[in-house]
């Protein structure tokens, strides 16, 4: 867009720019719950009555989540895999993974070990003829093992 054809080409020399005497359209009265000064000299009355005033709002991405949350597929596991024949324990736990997928194929039976798995992967890993150890159901077997203390 040309300078020339700017709104504030008009308006130069006119000290106000159309919006009338002494300093109006200066401050931000017109935007509801945005007041001026908050960051500057009325960052006290924030501090003290509306400490929730900068607070961020709304949704929380989905890059932030997927962060948080490392990744394995059975693809990935299984070329890991690969160059080992006989049956082994994995913990993927203690490579930093978090959650194992259920993509791809596994070829050989393995035991892993996980935080947490989706379903396609655990029946995928069973159908290979091996075992998937979660920590839902570490806890579950320790508290059947803690009952079953308790009735002896």
């Amino acid at each position: 867009m040309p300078t020339r054809t700017r709104k504030g080409r008009k308006y130069r020399g006119s000290r106000t720019h159309g919006y009338g005497k002494v300093g109006q359209h200066r401050d931000q009265g017109a935007k509801p719950n945005r007041k001026c000064g908050r960051h500057k000299h009325k960052w006290s009355y924030v501090i003290r009555y509306d400490p929730d005033y900068f607070q961020k709002k709304g949704f929380t991405s989905w890059k932030s989540l997927k962060q948080h949350t490392k990744t394995i597929s059975i693809r990935e596991l299984d070329e890991i895999t690969k160059d080992q024949t006989a049956e082994q324990t994995i913990d993927l736990d203690s490579m930093g993974y978090t959650k194992l997928l259920g993509t791809g194929k596994l070829s050989k039976p393995l035991t892993v070990k996980i935080a947490a798995s989706s379903k396609s992967a655990i029946e995928k890993i069973k159908a290979a003829g091996g075992q998937i150890q979660t920590e839902e159901e570490e806890t579950e077997t320790a508290e059947a093992a803690a009952e079953e203390q308790e009735e002896k």
